[in-house]
């Protein structure tokens, strides 16, 4: 039987040419101590919160997106993406860099008023996470050509005044150390993409603020949001 109608395919550019299909969105919460502190939370070495966006809220990072409906407090959150390439389960901490096809910076849009309606009911926050256009993405560095980073200043700044910067160094669970806690609880695949946390400075973004961040050697993103 043929399909009643045909799905495309969510990408993301892959510096120097090329896409990069994505599968898969999963993000790490509470990764950098002070980021957890100024969310009221302990930054011990309590095991990563996990969570996820649809695939398709993939949006790149240079274009102009609509303010989203339903929320009067709209966050950024500058975060390292990692693109998986290779599959696997229970993956070994010193194996897990072999799984990684490249690195990205993205913002982790959230409908902040909404995830704390839905934390104080005790409710999944999926509607503050996972809406369109919520995985802003740059494109792709791949590791063949970047190596491994793991230390590298990471920033965000909203219509020129800096409001997010910190290292990678400063994540509570390295890279490494969050894919393979994650492979313990699904099989990674390749076109999976992880967003691995956000620094402290999290802030309101408001229509027609332009939203710039960046992290060194790997990339950057500029986006508009739309005013009406």
């Amino acid at each position: 039987m043929s399909r009643i109608f045909d799905l495309p395919c969510p990408e993301i550019a892959i510096a120097g040419g090329g896409r990069f299909p994505v599968r898969r969105i999963l993000c790490v919460g509470s990764n950098y101590a002070a980021h957890t502190r100024e969310m009221g939370g302990d930054p011990g070495r309590e095991p990563p919160l996990f969570f996820s966006k649809p695939a398709d809220a993939v949006v790149s990072g240079e274009e102009t997106i609509p303010f989203p409906p339903r929320t009067a407090d709209l966050h950024h959150e500058i975060e390292l993406t990692v693109a998986i390439g290779t599959g696997g389960a229970n993956i070994p901490v010193a194996k897990a860099l072999d799984h990684v096809f490249g690195y990205g910076v993205g913002n982790d849009l959230t409908r902040r008023d909404l995830q704390a309606a839905a934390r104080a009911a005790g409710r999944p926050w999926d509607m503050a996470k996972g809406f369109d256009a919520s995985a802003v993405v740059s494109p792709i560095m791949p590791a063949s050509a970047i190596g491994h980073p793991r230390q590298a200043r990471i920033w965000l700044s909203v219509n020129g005044t800096l409001r997010q910067e910190g290292d990678i160094a400063d994540m509570i669970w390295n890279v490494p150390e969050v894919i393979a806690e994650l492979s313990t609880y699904i099989r990674l695949q390749p076109g999976d993409v992880i967003f691995t946390g956000t620094p402290a400075g999290v802030g309101p973004i408001q229509p027609g603020d332009l939203v710039e961040g960046g992290i060194e050697g790997i990339g950057t993103i500029a986006t508009r949001f739309a005013s009406g």
